[in-house]
């Protein structure tokens, strides 16, 4: 999961612009579509969002990993923070099935949702955790319990797209690709269309040409963790058949994609560095103390 660089003017600056044109472009394709199909009473486009924080205890790279300390937080404390500065977020919550991370969390003021120890990822977490809420709610935003530097804008930006594109499920954000993050299976690639929809996700490097190297012209992209979610959607996700290509990559996503329904993907000027690892949090907080980041 990604690590993003805020420290400066001119990364918000390149952010934005990015945003914004994928916004762009979504709008105009939902005026082509049709918004008004995704209109309730109010008149306004899906316009309830809330911000859920999977998070669990147990993992095989890194167990424990939402409660390591980062300078002095908790991981996922950080997170938590950045998320309550998205302005698009009507509510954040985190949710568990660990009564450790729970502890941990309501202790510096986050809600937390109990979920069941059966499921088996962020996107059935969210889901779970949803239909336990008292709210009614448009969006969801399935923000990496390990992504303490996550950007508000980046929250913002991709719920936006998800509204101004109604006829996709799901959005998602981008990021330009470190040629030493290509073969890293890690680091997660995405391929888009001229429309700004995925066409694929990997854990290989795509496209993949016939030299089998890496080429330095080419705009290859990294996904980010962070997506976003219809929440008529969501309903139906957990029930939908794993499928062969999600399995074989073992990415959630692309369950999406082979059951025919539309992913809106943005790009964003970010730093990234995953934190995957025992090993990346001395990194992380290289990264922070070199910016003056608390």
């Amino acid at each position: 999961m990604p690590i993003c660089s805020s420290s400066s003017s001119s990364s918000f600056s390149s952010t934005k612009s990015w945003i914004l044109h994928g916004l762009a472009v979504g709008a105009a394709v939902a005026v082509a579509l049709g918004a008004h199909a995704y209109l309730g009473r109010s008149g306004k486009l899906r316009s309830r969002v809330i911000g859920i924080i999977p998070a669990r205890f147990a993992s095989t790279r890194f167990q424990g990993k939402p409660l390591v300390q980062i300078l002095g937080k908790p991981m996922i404390q950080r997170t938590w923070e950045r998320a309550k500065l998205a302005e698009t977020l009507d509510q954040v919550v985190v949710a568990t099935d660990d009564e450790k991370i729970a502890e941990c969390c309501r202790g510096f003021g986050a809600e937390v949702i109990m979920t069941s120890e059966s499921c088996r990822n962020g996107t059935e977490r969210c889901n779970e955790a949803l239909q336990k809420l008292d709210k009614k709610y448009d969006i969801v935003v399935n923000i990496q319990g390990d992504e303490p530097l996550i950007e508000p804008e980046i929250i913002d930006g991709i719920v936006k797209a998800l509204q101004a594109a109604p006829d996709a499920v799901f959005s998602t954000a981008v990021t330009s690709l470190k040629p030493e993050d290509a073969f890293d299976p890690n680091r997660v690639k995405c391929v888009v269309d001229n429309r700004g929809y995925a066409i694929y996700f990997s854990r290989g490097l795509i496209p993949y040409n016939k030299s089998g190297k890496v080429n330095p012209q080419f705009p290859y992209l990294l996904h980010l963790g962070i997506q976003s979610y219809d929440t008529k959607f969501l309903k139906i996700y957990p029930e939908l058949t794993p499928t062969p290509l999600q399995l074989e990559e073992d990415l959630e996503q692309l369950k999406v994609l082979e059951n025919g329904y539309k992913m809106k993907v943005i790009k964003v000027d970010h730093e990234a560095h995953g934190v995957d690892t025992p090993e990346d949090v001395e990194k992380i907080e290289q990264f922070m103390r070199e910016r003056n980041m608390a």
